[in-house]
């Protein structure tokens, strides 16, 4: 058997072991990270609101009612902003919007969801934010007379959706769940 034989056959049986089946690409995937199941608790408060959150977080009121929710588990942080109506609800509004949609050159898309609860007289608007915007949801909610409160999450980290996303989806629930719970106190 000369060489170019010998090499030839060799790489015959390469080629012939090397065949198999197709490369094919991954499929997209996210992270698989599990979380505790949401229990909420109702947090009340000496401020003019209550809500309820999520056992896991832990709430710190400030002087001013505003609130800061921290989640050391899931790396965020929820922070509620109080301000209390006194013929600017216009200007509370448009603030509200503007601090959404300063999002809008990361985001992906916004979606825009109205809240209504006449019973507890609490009306505003739940934003989900998609991409790799610094807040992925945020909600303002308001009696349009005395009360006025915003909510946005924020992480502890660079915005990266793929990254984020099954904590970005537990704490938009959560943040959900919290708008909808608000109740005013009756001392107004």
């Amino acid at each position: 058997m000369t060489i170019r034989s010998y090499i030839y056959s060799i790489l015959c049986c390469a080629l012939l072991v090397s065949c198999g089946d197709d490369l094919l690409p991954k499929p997209e995937a996210f992270l698989s990270l599990e979380y505790p199941n949401a229990t909420y608790v109702t947090t009340p408060s000496d401020c003019n609101y209550s809500f309820e959150n999520n056992y896991i977080s832990t709430a710190i009121f400030k002087d001013n009612c505003s609130v800061t929710i921290n989640y050391p588990e899931l790396n965020g942080t929820l922070f509620l902003t109080y301000r209390k109506v006194d013929n600017n609800i216009n200007a509370l509004l448009r603030d509200a919007q503007k601090l959404t949609y300063e999002h809008v050159i990361k985001a992906d898309d916004i979606i825009e969801e109205k809240y209504v609860n006449e019973l507890q007289d609490v009306y505003g608007m739940f934003y989900d934010v998609r991409g790799n915007a610094a807040s992925q949801s945020q909600f303002y909610v308001t009696d349009s007379t005395a009360h006025f409160i915003t909510g946005s999450i924020y992480f502890n980290a660079k915005p990266n959706y793929d990254s984020i996303y099954p904590a970005a989806v537990y704490l938009k629930n959560d943040i959900r769940h919290l708008m909808e719970t608000i109740t005013w106190n009756s001392e107004d």
